[in-house]
């Protein structure tokens, strides 16, 4: 019984030294996320995604790169502007560009395991679009995407998220507390969206951690070197991304592990990249846009994913990138709580964290229906029984306008 409580106290302090090693890259990077997703337009790109061009796959990357990291909320998105008119091309864009390309995944990633695999991921992300939309047709017929929208348009849509943000110039913004207030609402609620995948990444990290490295050593080939073994650690890598259950940012952590363990960089690069077919994700395709459409898409993805990390892995491995050196042990990857300058910066993080969540309490109420953090003086209202409602949307109005006749 001892031996079970000291594995369990060892999971849990690896875990909460994991989240202290990168608090302040996760508070700064969905602080910079919810300052662009809060002051940049969503209505007027929008409008430049129905075409499947350069062009337009080159704004849905963009807007992508911009918006949340979390991988359900990207989706979410992403199943919007594809009704709205947007092609499947610019649809997925915008799906890999906001899971890949996103500030906060890239700093945990630099303070986790090197700035090497920051870059690999960023490069890898821009690779999976533009094989995607090379792709594409093979897999996805026009017919089949026009029933895909068609489905879409059919199912309950849920509420929508607005774009916050007041039409103002950036100057006036930064002086401005309803300015403010926009990027407030969006911090918090990419929190509440992602809390529980980076919880439970930690968690999952923490707790492998307490598995020697001769149990992953016997999961993949990492003596055999060369083309093999970057192929089948490739092929390996995103199902335990899917059997995993967690996606987004709470990869990171475990992908930190598995690189302490052994497993080779483009692996490591496979595992990070599927992110968007873990298994609760494909299921929400299917409820989307049908069984036909997400079959062909996950299949387009777990393709691109797999070629993307052998073709960085290639050119980092031609470029002379790909670390060499020990890999982090694990007293690395957790660390520990010491007076440095990670002490400084977590707190740096503490006070971004606690004075965006002040300025929401102090001018936000919570949508009865989605629970979703709204700004009262910008949100919908609604007087009933002598008591003020405020709601992210008219969806949201209109159902509890109806669930209160009912």
């Amino acid at each position: 019984m001892s031996a079970v409580l000291e594995v369990i106290w060892h999971g849990l302090r690896d875990s909460l030294l994991m989240a202290w090693a990168v608090w302040w890259a996760l508070v700064i990077g969905f602080a910079i996320s919810a300052i662009v997703q809060a002051w940049v337009p969503r209505e007027r790109i929008e409008r430049s995604l129905s075409g499947s061009g350069a062009r337009s796959v080159g704004v849905a990357t963009g807007l992508g790169a911009a918006s949340s990291s979390c991988s359900y909320a990207a989706v979410a998105i992403a199943k919007s502007l594809f009704q709205k008119g947007a092609s499947a091309a610019t649809m997925l864009a915008f799906q890999f560009a906001s899971t890949n390309l996103v500030w906060e995944l890239g700093l945990v990633l630099w303070v986790l395991i090197g700035w090497q695999f920051t870059v690999a991921e960023y490069l890898g992300g821009i690779v999976m679009i533009l094989l995607m939309a090379l792709m594409l047709r093979l897999f996805v017929s026009p017919r089949l995407e026009r029933e895909a929208r068609a489905h879409a348009q059919a199912a309950d849509t849920g509420h929508q998220h607005h774009m916050a943000g007041e039409q103002m110039s950036w100057r006036r913004r930064l002086t401005s507390v309803s300015a403010w207030s926009d990027v407030a609402h969006n911090f918090r609620g990419d929190w509440q969206m992602l809390y529980k995948e980076i919880a439970i990444g930690f968690l999952l990290a923490g707790f492998i951690a307490q598995i020697g490295n001769d149990f992953f050593a016997s999961l993949f080939l990492t003596h055999t070197g060369g083309l093999l073994g970057a192929l089948e650690n490739v092929l390996v890598g995103p199902i335990i991304a899917v059997l995993s259950f967690v996606c987004s940012v709470g990869n990171v952590p475990l992908a930190a592990v598995l690189w302490s363990s052994g497993m080779s960089f483009a692996g490591v690069l496979a595992f990070l990249f599927a992110d968007l077919i873990v298994l609760p994700i494909v299921a929400i395709y299917r409820k989307y846009y049908g069984g036909a459409y997400a079959a062909r898409i996950v299949a387009l993805m777990y393709v691109t994913m797999a070629i993307a990390a052998l073709a960085v892995d290639g050119l980092f491995s031609a470029a002379g990138l790909i670390p060499t050196g020990p890999r982090p042990s694990r007293a690395d990857i957790f660390g520990e709580v010491t007076l440095n300058y990670k002490l400084v910066l977590n707190l740096v993080g503490l006070l971004v964290f606690a004075s965006l969540f002040w300025l929401t309490r102090r001018r936000g109420a919570t949508d009865p229906v989605c629970g979703m953090t709204v700004d009262r003086e910008k949100a919908l209202r609604m007087e009933r029984g002598g008591k003020s409602y405020f709601f992210c949307s008219e969806h949201c109005l209109h159902r509890f306008a109806s669930d209160a006749e009912k």
